[in-house]
């Protein structure tokens, strides 16, 4: 089965990608089909990943799965939430996943309490009209780095300090982050969910 999925992310399609290769299904970029990135208004990921999925599924006539992630810093009030891609710009700086970790940093400094979650909200849709939205939440809780460590993943990676391992996301193998990070929990749950409710 074609699976649209409704970001053209090359992290989150690799990730996602081999998670869901066990069902059988081929996860295909909206990018390759012509279909351009959805508006994204809303200030909570579930809502943000269910509009994506619409409009995927809505202008493919496929079956679509769509993310919507973040980091959430507990002294910043669970933010930067939804706008995590566009964090630096706020700042002055151009988007870009260094930028993000700079300026996440540099708003740091001096702060105590560095504990944080990356969340990934997954949702999947058979069509643009499906009333049953299949819907599955990875969390995974850390503290924030004093300074980026280690080359794997993407994004806020490098300074998501993981107590359990000791170490950032980003210094884990790839297996091994794939298997315990918030989108790996998030498509475990979900391929779990697929299989029962669409196989």
């Amino acid at each position: 089965m074609k699976i649209v999925l409704a970001s053209n992310n090359a992290g989150k399609l690799a990730e996602l990608h081999a998670m869901f290769a066990p069902l059988g299904f081929e996860l295909v970029p909206q990018g390759s089909l012509g279909i351009p990135e959805a508006e994204e208004p809303f200030h909570t990921f579930i809502e943000n990943a269910l509009a994506k999925a619409r409009h995927a599924t809505r202008l493919s006539g496929l079956p679509a799965v769509a993310d919507d992630a973040g980091l959430c810093v507990d002294a910043f009030g669970g933010l930067p939430g939804v706008q995590t891609a566009f964090y630096a710009t706020q700042f002055g700086y151009p988007k870009s996943d260094d930028n993000n970790v700079r300026a996440l940093l540099e708003q740091m400094q001096g702060v105590t309490n560095r504990r944080a979650a990356m969340v990934s909200t997954l949702v999947a849709l058979r069509s643009a009209d499906d009333p049953e939205p299949l819907v599955a939440v990875g969390r995974v809780v850390g503290e924030i780095a004093r300074e980026p460590l280690g080359s794997n993943g993407f994004g806020f990676d490098p300074v998501m300090f993981i107590p359990e391992f000791g170490k950032t996301f980003a210094q884990l193998p790839v297996e091994v982050k794939n298997a315990h990070s918030h989108r790996g929990r998030a498509a475990a749950a979900m391929v779990a969910l697929m299989r029962e409710r669409w196989l």
